[in-house]
Parts: structure tokens; sequence; C-alpha cells
């Protein structure tokens, strides 16, 4: 994936110290952290911190439990929710949804309750004897989920949950999608991504088979003639590109493949760092990378964005975050030129100044330029178009670049459902695909059953 880095000089620092630059960005809380923050709840009737949640946690029930001391209560109300809440605690933008809303911000204190650290607190710290939740009494249906994401993941563990017997096929070699390869490392640390998915697996019924990537060895009308049903959770695979001559020099590289490899990475000291970097994008991925570039020893790092600060899908938060690791911000100014040196590797890059006309972006004809090594772009992923070769699955309704469905997660085509960052509508947050796996199966579910109730 980062072949084309390969002449850049390996990070310089020590392992040992790398290794400390990617600790948790949030350390956990105590128990007596846990105890007073919980105490700070008001435990509101229609609690707002409830309605916004994308995956309908009863926050103010477990915060609840927690200061009453029953962790293993407040684990299981968040879990039999969203079965992936220990990770969503860590990576749930918790600044725009739940703790935006949290009563805590009207008043004198102007703070909202730690409601993300206290899931993570409840989940980290349950001790159950077995998995919280049981098997239902077997249906005897098998249905098949391609991608072991958190989509996939959620709908395959409901399934389970309900009777059914799943099998999930994902292209790599680890489950866990974004959360095993597309997180920033110091937001989800420890091998979380794969305890968790241990974990769901406890549940039984569930088989993962690895290396299987439709269209090539995987085929959807195998799928649908062999299962039950068929959940697509496909995630959004193919990094869109920026349109310029030079796009495809040595030196130029998708955010997320960068990511993925440093995820990925035994010694982050083996990783090629340049000494300035660009970053071209305006969303969580960006500031991901520009920071974990920064960290890993990076001398300047520039991320760019055509619009101003308050147009970046970035929270705040996580600007925030970017300017706390010395990353130097640029808005109003687009890629125009790849600049290369006489080896035809990256030099740097052209951009054009931008600004409002009307309602519409325009150049305004004045250019800059900004040396670099290497250039991450980092301007959102798009549903990786190989995937619809697959002659079965070319027949899946679009919207945009999107997989079309009802309100169930149904397509087009009968017994195929699908849901997280492939279909439209969609924010493309890891606690919303968590959702769309979990109506998808109960969906999925009624349907077996409708079926069985008419033959």
């Amino acid at each position: 994936m980062i072949e084309s880095l390969n002449f850049l000089p390996h990070a310089t620092l020590p392992s040992e110290e790398l290794a400390g630059h990617f600790t948790d960005l949030a350390p956990p809380l105590s128990a007596r952290q846990a105890a007073i923050e919980s105490a700070r709840c008001l435990y509101c009737y229609d609690a707002p911190c409830s309605r916004i949640c994308p995956s309908e946690i009863d926050v103010a029930s477990f915060i609840r439990n927690i200061h009453d001391k029953n962790i293993n209560g407040a684990a299981a109300g968040i879990l039999k929710q969203n079965i992936l809440g220990g990770s969503c605690a860590r990576v749930c933008p918790t600044e725009i949804l739940c703790e935006d809303v949290c009563v805590r911000n009207h008043d004198a204190e102007g703070q909202p309750v730690k409601i993300g650290l206290l899931q993570r607190y409840a989940v980290d710290h349950m001790h159950f004897a077995s998995h919280p939740f049981k098997r239902a009494a077997s249906t005897g249906k098998t249905i098949a989920i391609v991608g072991a994401g958190p989509a996939g993941l959620s709908c395959a563990h409901r399934l389970a949950m309900l009777g059914h017997d799943v099998v999930i096929f994902e292209k790599e070699n680890k489950a866990g999608g974004l959360n095993e390869y597309g997180i920033a490392k110091y937001k989800l640390t420890d091998d979380f991504a794969q305890k968790e998915v241990e974990f769901l697996l406890g549940i039984g019924g569930i088989e993962i088979r690895c290396c299987q990537v439709l269209g090539e060895n995987l085929h959807l009308r195998e799928l649908h003639t062999q299962y039950d049903a068929v959940f697509l959770g496909l995630g959004l695979g193919a990094s869109r590109k920026l349109g310029l001559t030079g796009e495809e020099a040595p030196g130029l590289l998708a955010a997320v493949d960068y990511i993925s490899a440093l995820r990925q990475a035994d010694d982050l000291a083996a990783l090629p760092v340049p000494q300035r970097a660009i970053v071209i994008g305006a969303g969580n991925t960006a500031i991901d990378m520009a920071v974990q570039i920064q960290r890993l020893g990076a001398e300047e790092v520039t991320l760019v964005y055509r619009r101003g600060f308050d147009a970046m899908t970035a929270t705040h938060h996580e600007q925030e975050i970017a300017k706390a690791n010395q990353v130097r911000m640029l808005t109003w100014a687009q890629p125009q030129q790849v600049l290369l040196d006489t080896a035809g590797k990256v030099a740097g890059m052209r951009f054009e100044k931008t600004r409002m006309q009307g309602t519409r972006l325009a150049g305004t004809g004045e250019t800059f330029d900004v040396a670099a090594d290497a250039i991450f772009k980092a301007i959102g992923q798009s549903l990786d178009t190989d995937v619809l070769l697959d002659p079965m699955a070319s027949l899946l309704q679009r919207e945009g670049d999107k997989i079309a469905v009802d309100a169930a997660f149904r397509t087009v085509l009968p017994g195929i459902y699908a849901g997280g960052d492939c279909v439209a509508p969609g924010q493309d947050l890891t606690v919303q695909a968590v959702q769309h796996g979990k109506l998808a199966a109960l969906a999925i579910h009624a349907d077996l059953l409708t079926k069985l109730e008419a033959a």
C-alpha cells in the first residue's frame, strides 16, 4: 500500500519513544473519577443525549447504573443497543452528539457530562461469567454477510441473538473494518478492535472467513443462492482522486492507506516518514493523518482545505487536536498542480487561493507553492467500483456513489440488504454503521419469519 513512499527515510525516533506517542488520546477514568462524573448527571426524563444517540443507547440509565456501582448493568444496557459500545466510546464524536446536547452545557458549569468516557468505563470494567447475551432457539436459517466492519459485525451479532447462523466474508486478513484499519492509532490502542471482535463472537453461531473479495473469489449470485439472506457491509474502500497530473507519482498516497499500514505496523520506526508533508482534506481522516505523521517525527505538516474552518467536516475538537500537535492548517486553497523533482518524485504542491462567489466556491487566480516530500489525500472515500464488477452486484440500484436501500435496508434485489457507510443516506460514522447493522438484522429476521408463515 505504501510502496510509493519507500524512497523516504524511516522514522528517526527510537521505537519505544514512538510507541509513547500513540498512547490513549483521552486516558480512561479511574473509579473515583467515574463516580464523581456519574454524579453530575441529572438523569433527565426523555434525555436529549439518548434521543440524539444514533444507536439509541439509554444514556441516563447506564450512567445511573455506574453511580449505583452496577457496572455490569451499565455495560449490558450499552451493549444491548450497541455491541461495539467499547470502540464507539473511544471514537464517536460525542462533542457533536450526546455531549453537545447534555443539559449541563446550558447551566453555570458549561461543561457536559463526560458521556463517552463513562461509556468506556462501563464496558472496560464489566465482568460477565459468560457472554451477556444468549442465542434464541435455532431458526435453521443461515445468513451471509459481506464485510466484517462495524455494520457487518453488528448485523451478525443481532442475527445470532435471534437464533440464526451467520457466515461473514471479509476481504482483509482480519475482521474489524474501519476500527482495525482506519482509525488513528492513538484512538484505539492495545489491539482493542480485535479484543472487541473476540468478545462479539462469544455469543456463538458466527463464522468469519477472511481474504474473501466480492467480484474475485466471492460472488453475490452464489451467496444469494446458498444462503437465506445476504447483508452487504462493504464500507467505502476507494479513495477519491484529485484529478491532477502527477497523482500517481512516488510520494503521493491516500491517507487511509498510510493509516492502515501504521495501525498494522509491528515497529513504528520501520515506517517511511517525510520531513515535510501535505495533507489534503477537511475531515477526521485528514486530522488523523496529519497528527499521526507529525507524531512519527515529520518536521513540518501542512493540512490544506479549499474552504474555511467552519465548513470543515472535522469537528472543532478534532481541529484543536491538530493545532495542539503543531499541524499547520491552511484554508481557502485548492490543489492545482503536483510539483515533481527531476526524478519524478513529489516535491510539493501548487495551490490556488479560493473565495466564495455568491454560493459557489471560486478560484482567485492567485497561486502559491508548498514544498513537501509526501502528499496524503484525505478527500473522501467512495464505494469500490471493482465490487460492482460482480455481475449480480452490478444490478444494485445506486444513489450517487452509494447503494440505494429502503427504510429497512433492503436493496432492490430480493433477499439482499445493505448498511453502513456503503449506503445512502448516511453520516459515515461508526456508531451509525452499528445501528444500520442492527436494524438490518431485525428486518432480515422479520422477513424470514414472514416467509415461514406464508409457506
